[in-house]
């Protein structure tokens, strides 16, 4: 089959395996990351995209579906950031993520930018959570290698009178905010270096350019304000060491 912006058929199979097992092989050659890592997230994104293509017409026409699915969503996000964040309980990135999201998703229905229909609120909802997830796991990360490895300036900080937890600060928060980065500048170059999906997919099926901007705008500020919650969230968290395994003292 093809669309009208992808030739999707035998040939791309073919050339999706050997990029596949191309990125294998440097990821575990140079970069000193398994390739059974690679194999195994593209062999779960076929499965995964098949499965929600099958799922999506009959979810969208029930609500109780609907929440099912974005319960089920949230669950996995929440599953991997407690693996990617090796110090955090499970409750830290599900209680960042959530109130990133939540504030949002309310704003955006209180003044009725997001549409009530079930396929809407997945398509856009599903994307806030992923992106709470991808800062969640980025900043966890930062501030967690970070703590570890100056610890030492954490225990001066201590020494000379300062809290713990402001001690933790003054070392964690710069750091957390590169977790923002990628996401402030997919937005700075948004429309000049890249043309996101969404908007890509509303032109695509029939929407004016201008409406699918405006989609694109509200998505990305939005997603914006979602990654700034959650990785405050988590910052404080982390610095007063709430629901952490190990960090320093």
């Amino acid at each position: 089959m093809n669309s009208t912006l992808l030739n999707t058929g035998w040939s791309m199979w073919i050339m999706l395996t050997l990029v596949v097992l191309a990125t294998a092989v440097i990821t575990q050659r140079f970069l000193a990351l398994p390739a059974r890592r690679i194999l195994s997230a593209s062999a779960r994104a076929l499965v995964q995209l098949v499965l929600i293509a099958l799922l999506i017409s009959h979810v969208s026409t029930s609500w109780i579906l609907t929440g099912s699915l974005l319960v089920l969503m949230f669950g996995v996000a929440v599953i991997t950031s407690t693996q990617r964040v090796d110090s955090v309980r499970w409750w830290v990135p599900a209680c960042v993520m959530f109130g990133g999201v939540l504030p949002v998703v309310a704003l955006m229905f209180g003044f009725g930018v997001l549409s009530t229909t079930p396929l809407a609120v997945i398509a856009v909802v599903g994307q806030l959570i992923g992106g709470a997830m991808s800062a969640t796991n980025l900043a966890g990360r930062r501030i967690e290698q970070e703590l570890q490895q100056r610890a030492g300036e954490v225990e001066a900080a201590m020494a000379l009178g300062f809290p713990d937890a402001t001690a933790r600060n003054l070392i964690a928060r710069p750091v957390a905010s590169e977790a923002l980065l990628p996401g402030l500048d997919q937005t700075r170059t948004v429309g000049t270096v890249t043309l996101p999906g969404a908007f890509v997919g509303l032109v695509l099926g029939g929407a004016s350019p201008v409406d699918a901007g405006l989609v694109q705008l509200v998505v990305l500020i939005n997603l914006m304000a979602v990654q700034a919650i959650s990785v405050s969230m988590l910052a404080t968290f982390m610095e007063h060491q709430r629901g952490i395994r190990r960090l320093v003292r």
